[in-house]
């Protein structure tokens, strides 16, 4: 077992008798939570930011166009069937995120350690943040059937900053090495 206080107790952790199915539990559960409240705020920014504050589009098309990266332009014909395919795979690329996040951790000590304190974890939620928005607009979505933000689009960097706080931050802050169990 390692000692209190130390990162590397993770998966350290892991491997005592008694523990494993717990401490996996105890993970898939914050991946589980991280990507729901991602997958919320993150949704409830892009409305206030693209429905509400910029009139661009509606809730209903803003999410078909989530799906138009799998369907094409036909998904804003299919009505709330495309726009629930589009908050489905909102959801399932939230918790992606926090499934990456939480490998990387697993991975790196450096990480762990790193996010160990607090104040740490923020800054470091909030970068991963800006990594995510960054990655999905300049990688992933130029590789689906949709069209990526451009750099000059006004939108561009209130989401960036965006997503430092509705997808990094809760990220880092639920995802961590030694975060207290509920028991």
């Amino acid at each position: 077992m390692a000692s209190p206080g130390s990162t590397t107790g993770w998966t350290e952790a892991s491997r005592s008798t008694n523990r494993p199915s717990r401490e996996r539990a105890r993970r898939v559960a914050g991946i589980l939570k991280a990507g729901i409240l991602v997958g919320v705020l993150d949704g409830l920014f892009a409305i206030a930011l693209y429905v509400v504050a910029l009139k661009a589009t509606t809730t209903v098309r803003l999410f078909q166009s989530i799906a138009s990266a799998v369907l094409g332009p036909r998904s804003f014909q299919g009505g709330l069937a495309t726009a629930a395919l589009g908050l489905a795979l909102h959801f399932t690329v939230a918790h992606g995120w926090a499934a990456v996040y939480y490998a990387a951790l697993r991975a790196s000590s450096i990480l762990r350690r790193l996010v160990a304190a607090p104040a740490r974890a923020v800054v470091v939620g909030m970068a991963y943040g800006v990594l995510v928005w960054l990655v999905m607009d300049l990688v992933v979505i130029p590789m689906t059937r949709t069209r990526p933000t451009p750099v000059t689009a006004r939108s561009f960097l209130p989401v960036l900053v965006g997503h430092m706080f509705v997808v990094g931050l809760p990220i880092a802050l639920l995802i961590r090495p030694n975060a207290p169990r509920p028991d």
